[in-house]
């Protein structure tokens, strides 16, 4: 049938939505930190300084994000090696 694929597809398509969803709000979470150590200018470590202050730990995105990507990376590995293109 057209447009018919199985549950365990859509299932999958939905987690690895929710994966790079994750990465995303993870480099922009990451913006201010990746933006001062590319640029490092006065404005960049202003901005860094007053982030800190309000509680801004970029440690929390690199270890959220990695965490999200690694496991993203290896279900689309997983998927795609053992799954995809095999009849139902």
């Amino acid at each position: 049938m057209i447009g018919s694929q199985s549950t365990a597809k859509t299932l999958f398509l939905l987690g690895s939505m929710v994966g790079w969803l994750i990465v995303g709000a993870a480099i922009m979470y990451l913006f201010p930190a990746i933006a001062d150590g590319l640029v490092g200018n006065d404005l960049t470590h202003l901005w860094m300084i007053n982030l800190a202050r309000s509680g801004y730990t970029p440690s929390l995105g690199w270890m959220g994000g990695g965490i999200a990507l690694a496991l993203t990376v290896a279900g689309n590995w997983v998927w795609y090696q053992h799954f995809e293109g095999k009849q139902r």
